[in-house]
């Protein structure tokens, strides 16, 4: 099959095409940053209705996938109208790009904030969409016009609601590399490399057995390999629909420095803070659905293995 990747250069996106790659696709990369220079790739912001009829005018793509997104819940706090023009108005130009072209296939990068503060643990699909910051709005509202496009013009879509992503490419290829960096996993074994002084936690007061937030840490590569049986469930006829992607297992931000410290074999020094605001207790996946309808299996449960991947790719540092 021949895919697009919008997004392919970022951290899942990278992981995505990497996978794809292995399995003897063709892929093409859209981003507005350059990926691996063995990888074909178009520089193209997806806000430019004009250079998206360009590139569908020029391949002919089985399906998308679509990774680019502002992804920083504080940042969409304090600038909404960034993550609504890019996240929302540029996703409805590459919709209606991909019904021009008559491409009927698309996977979503969606997230577990359209559920907002859970009611219930763990969170299924049919769990109230009520987000509480303009990030999970935005990727709600996509999956709201992704059904309204089914119904209008057959475009037919898979949303992947991750949870927490993390970890690195088992084969330490590829990593997480965020600028600003707001991911605990990397934030902690940056502490332990000695490119940050410490990691803070944020709340040691929560109703859980340690008193740390509770989340559900789902490793990249599974999280890929999930995108790539939802495109083959689209291509075989599957409707639309939504999945839960996490390991349904909770690992406390105490349990996930632990792992760290056992991993790495480093001191990590640790701030102590208050909690902050719109941060629940615990979050974790139902992912029973994908793995019913999707076949889907997480390779990479074990929180030291995930950490230990991540950590392969810190040792790196710089990467480039």
């Amino acid at each position: 099959m021949k895919y697009l990747v919008v997004g392919g250069a970022g951290y899942i996106g990278s992981h995505m095409v990497k996978h794809l790659l292995s399995d003897g696709h063709e892929v093409v990369v859209a981003d507005t940053v350059a990926t691996a220079p063995d990888i074909e790739w178009v520089e193209l912001d997806i806000a430019d209705a004009r250079a998206l009829d360009r590139l569908f005018a020029d391949y002919h793509f089985d399906a998308v996938f679509h990774f680019a997104s502002h992804i920083q819940v504080g940042e969409s706090v304090s600038d909404p109208g960034k993550y609504y023009q890019n996240n929302v108005a540029a996703t409805l130009t590459l919709l209606e790009a991909m019904v021009r072209a008559d491409i009927k296939h698309l996977v979503f990068s969606s997230t577990a904030a359209v559920y907002g503060d859970p009611q219930y643990v763990p969170i299924d699909e049919q769990h109230p969409k009520a987000p509480i910051n303009p990030y999970g709005r935005s990727k709600w509202m996509v999956e709201q016009i992704l059904e309204d496009f089914d119904r209008a013009y057959g475009l037919k879509s898979v949303r992947l609601r991750y949870f927490n992503a993390a970890g690195a490419d088992p084969e330490g290829l590829l990593g997480e590399c965020h600028e600003p960096e707001t991911h605990l996993i990397p934030l902690i074994l940056q502490a332990a490399s000695g490119r940050r002084a410490a990691v803070t936690v944020f709340g040691h007061d929560y109703d859980t057995p340690d008193g740390t937030c509770i989340r559900d840490y789902v490793h990249v590569a599974d999280l890929a390999s999930a995108h790539a049986l939802a495109v083959e469930y689209l291509l075989q006829g599957g409707a639309s629909a939504s999945f839960n992607l996490g390991n349904g297992l909770g690992f406390s931000v105490q349990e996930v420095i632990d792992a760290a410290r056992a991993v790495t074999g480093r001191p990590i020094q640790v701030i102590e803070t208050s909690r902050r605001e719109g941060d629940p207790a615990t979050l974790v996946a139902d992912a029973q659905r994908a793995k019913k309808v999707l076949g889907w299996q997480p390779r990479f449960a074990g929180l030291e293995e995930i950490v230990g991947h991540a950590w392969n790719w810190e040792r790196k540092y710089p990467w480039r």
